[in-house]
């Protein structure tokens, strides 16, 4: 069964074998701190295609290995997305930027012309595509091979390239990007410590981890965007409320026009800069 199948219920089994009951399932992941033990154990037993394979995924998901590489997908934006062991998780917050990003794209004229930076699964870019509804020309990097694997399977229809941020990107793009978002590590490199395990032990440093302040990636992302971006376009970055205020001073400098908005529902915050038309 492919992680994008429907989802069947109740208990895993073959000839010759006794099925496991999910109650059993329920009760471990419980006991090894899920708070969502019920849900968690209904995707496992949904997912795995025979009981040996169920119980490694219940296996690895009690030894405290992120559900979504356990199960091989992330739900984002009503997407279901590839995510191998070792990638970084898409988040929940970062719906927010997308429906902020989302909200600016549907007034441009013609088709689009989409970035996302810092990519990971690529989740961002597939996002905006699908809530558009419309063509949009995609483009997506990222430095990390798995991720970049990933994204490729997530974005068949876009242009994946793998590579330190802007540095694998073909030279005719630049100019010519409206819509740029990007989720760049934004942790202080002294509160990475800090991080729950699964995000910890689990995911890439190099995702994590965004220098002294947490900004190092993200003032990199914004000091080039300009060249990037075509007159109009918009520059979307993901960051902390703490960090938003300097993320603006940073689009500033590079002659953007910010603005910080945020989510208290979501704990989410979003800056976004605009290139002037002229």
């Amino acid at each position: 069964m492919s992680p994008f199948s429907e989802p069947v219920s109740g208990s895993v089994s073959e000839p010759g074998s006794e099925p496991v009951p999910a109650p059993d399932i329920v009760a471990r992941l419980r006991a090894a701190g899920c708070v969502f033990a019920e849900e968690e154990a209904e995707l496992l037993v949904a997912t795995a295609r025979t009981p040996g394979e169920l119980a490694a995924m219940v296996e690895r998901r009690v030894s405290g290995e992120p559900l979504e590489h356990v199960l091989g997908w992330a739900a984002f934006c009503g997407l279901r997305l590839v995510v191998e062991p070792g990638v970084f998780v898409p988040r929940p917050r970062t719906e927010f930027l997308i429906g902020q990003a989302v909200g600016l794209a549907r007034d441009l004229p013609g088709t689009p012309v989409v970035l996302d930076l810092c990519c990971g699964t690529g989740a961002m870019g597939a996002a905006l595509a699908a809530d558009l509804a419309r063509p949009v020309e995609l483009h997506a990097a990222d430095l990390d091979p798995a991720a970049v694997r990933c994204a490729r399977r997530n974005l068949p229809d876009g242009h994946v390239y793998e590579g330190n941020l802007y540095d694998p990107l073909p030279a005719a793009l630049r100019g010519q990007v409206n819509i740029l978002i990007a989720s760049p590590p934004y942790v202080p490199s002294a509160s990475v410590g800090l991080l729950p395990p699964e995000a910890r032990l689990y995911e890439p440093r190099v995702a994590l981890d965004g220098g002294d302040d947490g900004l190092d990636v993200v003032r990199r992302v914004i000091a080039q965007a300009p060249d990037w971006l075509a007159p109009g376009g918009h520059l979307f970055i993901e960051t902390s409320e703490r960090q938003a205020a300097d993320t603006a001073r940073a689009m500033s400098r590079a002659g953007l026009a910010a603005r910080a908005t945020s989510s208290d529902d979501l704990d989410a915050t979003a800056v976004i800069g605009t290139r002037p038309t002229a």
